[in-house]
């Protein structure tokens, strides 16, 4: 398979094409993640409104029944569900860790081990989650471990 970009003029509409013998698993994936990488996210802060990439978020959250988009520094809060955030994140890194929290892997800096069978995972920017129990086999799959 031969990869080849080419830079165009400002200007220019911008297209991806995949020329392939039949369409797997992996390219549906990928088509889905150049998909939502152009989509992003709706999140709200101090009354104003932000654009966020899937790339910016560690992870997502409901709490007393408000979602909020975690990002290195700051939070926002969406007005996503959580099943329609896990819908759009699907074929991507997130994977849900526990019945309110969806966690994006690529911002996993390490995972150990925790009490009851959880694990307890360190983000890239030092915060520590729990994954419970029920998706620790989830985990491990979507990790590779």
């Amino acid at each position: 398979m031969r990869i080849r970009v080419e830079q165009i003029a400002k200007g220019q509409e911008e297209e991806i094409i995949l020329r392939c013998y039949e369409v797997s698993d992996d390219l549906q994936r990928l088509v889905h993640q150049i998909e939502n990488l152009q989509s992003g996210l709706t999140a709200y802060r101090n009354g104003e409104i932000h654009r966020l990439s899937f790339d910016e978020v560690y992870y997502f959250e409901v709490v007393d029944g408000k979602s909020f988009l975690y990002c290195k520094d700051c939070v926002f809060e969406s007005k996503l569900r959580l099943y329609e955030f896990e819908k759009l994140s699907a074929e991507t890194k997130f994977l849900r860790t526990s019945k309110s929290m969806v966690l994006n892997g690529d911002k996993i800096d390490f995972i150990k081990p925790s009490l009851s069978g959880r694990f307890e995972v360190t983000l890239l920017n030092g915060e520590k989650v729990i994954v419970s129990r029920q998706y620790v086999n989830a985990l491990k799959k979507k990790m590779g471990l």
